[in-house]
């Protein structure tokens, strides 16, 4: 029995969840300065870009905001659903709160497209799984201190999850891990552009909070 007793319906639980990762943090950070960043830098509407185009301060304020958006869902709302599994709607919380970040409802008649999900990804298993997400995450900033390049950095992260999973004792029957799995699959999919680019040696590199 959830602390509610199950107040929220399941449907309204993942809506809410959904609407959750659809704030458009990002393109709100932009219309507040007054650009349009779909038309600027990578043209993402992801934490990255905004560093890109509009400094340090205002992208970790939207990196912030995108883990939020998956860590909140998954941590408050799978508590006021009363479910069987509740582990496993938790997880489903996460999803749809990833695909709110990808595919925005408040973005539907402005194109349409959000960011690449791995901030608000890392949001909702910050909720799932704390302590490997921390791995992950440790990973993921000494990759970027050494390379300098955000996507090689989420790359690595993406791979280093379900390893830390593993290593807390997670098998390949545990849902938590094959979610990692795809997740893990889907960010590699997401920066395949990204990928070329690092074979080639056109990928953006980060200094000092901007890109050369």
């Amino acid at each position: 029995m959830t602390p509610s007793g199950g107040v929220l319906n399941p449907f309204v639980a993942l809506a809410a969840a959904y609407v959750s990762g659809s704030v458009p943090s990002a393109y709100l950070a932009g219309k507040w300065k007054g650009v349009d960043l779909r038309k600027h830098g990578s043209g993402n509407l992801g934490a990255t870009n905004v560093v890109r185009v509009l400094g340090a301060k205002i992208g970790a304020a939207v990196f912030a905001v995108d883990i939020a958006k998956g860590f909140f869902p998954v941590y408050l709302l799978s508590k006021y659903v009363d479910v069987s599994r509740p582990e496993l709607f938790a997880m489903a919380l996460g999803v749809f709160a990833i695909l709110g970040h990808i595919k925005p409802i408040f973005l539907i008649t402005k194109g349409g497209g959000g960011g690449k999900g791995v901030a608000t990804a890392a949001g909702v298993f910050l909720g799932l799984a704390p302590i490997p997400m921390l791995i992950a995450f440790s990973v993921w900033l000494l990759v970027f201190l050494i390379s300098r390049y955000v996507s090689l950095a989420s790359l690595v992260a993406a791979v280093a999850l379900p390893i830390a999973l593993v290593l807390k004792g997670s098998s390949i029957h545990d849902p938590l891990l094959l979610l990692a799995l795809a997740i893990g699959i889907f960010v590699f999919y997401t920066h395949r552009a990204n990928i070329q680019r690092l074979i080639n040696g056109s990928e953006h590199r980060f200094k000092k909070g901007v890109s050369r």
